[in-house]
This record gives C-alpha cells, structure tokens and sequence, in this order.
C-alpha cells in the first residue's frame, strides 16, 4: 500500500472488518482512458491482475462490487467475466448506489471498502469503513481516502487493495495455496 493516512494497524483493524469490496470503474480499473472502434464500440482496458485478485477475495468469501458513473457494455461484459453479481452503472450518486448495494447484501458501512479516483467517489470513500484511493487519483481524493495504493489506477490498484485486505484477515496464504507449495516459502 502507498500513503497510509492512518496508522497501518489502523486500516488493517478496518481491513479485518471487511466483507465486501466495491470499485469504480473508469481511472480505477481501468487506466481512465476510453477509446471507440470504427464501429463505435466503446473499449476499455483491464488489468488482468485485478481480475484474478477478484476471483481470489471471492475464494475467500469476499463479496465484489462495481460502482461506476458511466454506463458500458464493456464493464458489463468484465463483470459477468469474473462473476461480479452486483453492478451499479450509470451511478451519478454512488452514495444511493452503496445504500442500495447494503440494502442487497444486508451489510453495514465498516463492511464495506471502496477504491475511487476522482470528486464523485469522495461521498463513498469518507463513509465507507476502508476508504481508497489509486495513487493517480485527484488530491482531493487521496487526501480523504484511509488508504492510497502505490499502483495506479488500471495498473494493478484493485489487486493491491485486495492482497491488503486478505493479508490483514489472515487469508491470503489460505487463498493462493492452490498456486504455492509450501517448499516455494
């Protein structure tokens, strides 16, 4: 993790409480850039880390969310990809999008960790119970955020938040198992 607003035993307290992570999309999971096909496609780019730390907090039993304020079948299509159930777009108030994702999963905020990039996560970010932001975030951003990631925004961001958060809950050597024998320690 990158700049660490409160102490790190602080957000790792908060991390331990967590069982649900929601992104933004756009300058967050993706690189914030949006291109278009000929034939008028919109076209993103994911980091395909992300998506496996995705499928590993899942394994964990940790709830993935998107929360984005634009609308694309692009987001859609990762999302049914890496089986993300609960996705919120065209969010222009992501505060009544989090109230509807708590009201689905019948979670509490302190639950709950967001990761943002830009003004209209700043609602979500300071209510959450692990607020974040990428490290290429707007100021405004990453000064309220508990947590700012030493990755940017569509080069691996969600992937650390994730491995922070599986650590401090003593998961992650659980999660990666299947992948790491006990003789690569």
């Amino acid at each position: 993790m990158g700049k660490d607003k409160g102490s790190l035993e602080k957000n790792a307290e908060r991390a331990r409480k967590i069982r649900l992570i929601a992104f933004d999309v756009d300058g967050v999971l993706t690189d914030g850039k949006v291109a278009w096909s000929s034939s008028g496609e919109e076209i993103k780019s994911f980091d395909i880390k992300d998506g496996h730390g995705m499928k590993l907090a899942k394994r964990a039993g940790i709830i993935i969310a998107f929360i984005t304020g634009r609308t694309s079948s692009a987001v859609q299509q990762r999302a049914d990809e890496l089986g993300v159930d609960h996705v919120y777009q065209g969010a222009v108030d992501k505060k009544a999008a989090l109230d509807s994702l708590l009201a689905e999963t019948g979670l509490a905020d302190e639950e709950v960790a967001f990761l943002g990039d830009d003004l209209i996560d700043i609602p979500v970010v300071q209510r959450v119970g692990l607020g974040c932001a990428v490290s290429d975030g707007v100021e405004e951003v990453r000064t309220r955020a508990d947590l700012v990631t030493s990755a940017p925004g569509g080069g691996g961001a969600g992937r650390e938040l994730i491995e922070f958060i599986l650590r401090a809950q003593g998961l992650w050597d659980d999660v990666i198992s299947k992948y790491v024998s006990d003789s690569d320690a």
